[in-house]
């Protein structure tokens, strides 16, 4: 069976969109997210903080969809320019943590397709911080007129990090909309801490408290009573 390609990885189709729009598209959806969650981390809304994370997380992956269905994109340069020191992501990804207290723990299969794979531990915060990182070192080439470069960058680190990345952040952000919304408990939570020496506390109790104040309301439910 002769495999079928999205029309806009077909150099010869008609319908493919130019390379500068496909850029430019891809370039704005990606700036947007980066722009979006850095205002949401502010906490400004906590209210419809993991709403809005859900939407910006699932819009990003249609951009690295794109790119993942594009045919490989071959940088001009051998060797890639240097874009400059990497900034600095603490700031961000600890206001993230403070926002989704204690909801950003959760567990992940890294591969799905490595048999019996054990969950670990993953951190809501620590995966839109490191996509972000990805992604502001494509956008620093983008910036710089290295187009080619920066859709080869958004290519590659989507393929080999911030697409599960961002996949397993979104498949978090959907489950804990998907608890309030179906009113189902959460599992139990205890122990699911990346950081070792961490106190044993009640995941589970707070985290209940934490999503019918920041989740709840904004999904239009009405808050149980306590």
């Amino acid at each position: 069976m002769s495999e079928v390609m999205p029309a806009e990885v077909m150099p010869d189709s008609p319908a493919a969109p130019g390379p500068e729009s496909f850029t430019v598209q891809v370039a704005d959806q990606i700036e947007s997210f980066v722009v979006a969650v850095t205002e949401v981390a502010k906490g400004d809304d906590p209210d419809s903080a993991v709403p809005y994370l859900l939407l910006e997380v699932s819009q990003l992956l249609l951009a690295g969809g794109r790119l993942g269905a594009h045919e490989d994109i071959v940088p001009e340069e051998r060797y890639e320019p240097d874009t400059g020191p990497e900034p600095d992501m603490d700031g961000l990804r600890e206001q993230l943590a403070e926002l989704l207290a204690p909801v950003d723990v959760y567990s992940e299969v890294f591969d799905p397709y490595v048999p019996r794979s054990t969950p670990v531990a993953c951190r809501i915060s620590d995966d839109l911080a490191d996509v972000i990182s990805d992604l502001r070192h494509g956008m620093a080439h983008y910036r710089e007129g290295r187009i080619t470069e920066a859709l080869w960058w958004w290519q590659f680190s989507y393929l080999s990090n911030w697409g599960s990345t961002a996949g397993a952040a979104l498949r978090a952000l959907q489950s804990l909309v998907a608890h309030v919304r179906l009113d189902t408990p959460l599992a139990e939570l205890n122990g699911l801490d990346t950081d070792s020496d961490a106190e044993d506390i009640d995941l589970e109790r707070q985290a209940g408290k934490v999503m019918e104040a920041e989740i709840a309301a904004p999904l239009g439910l009405k808050p149980t009573d306590s």
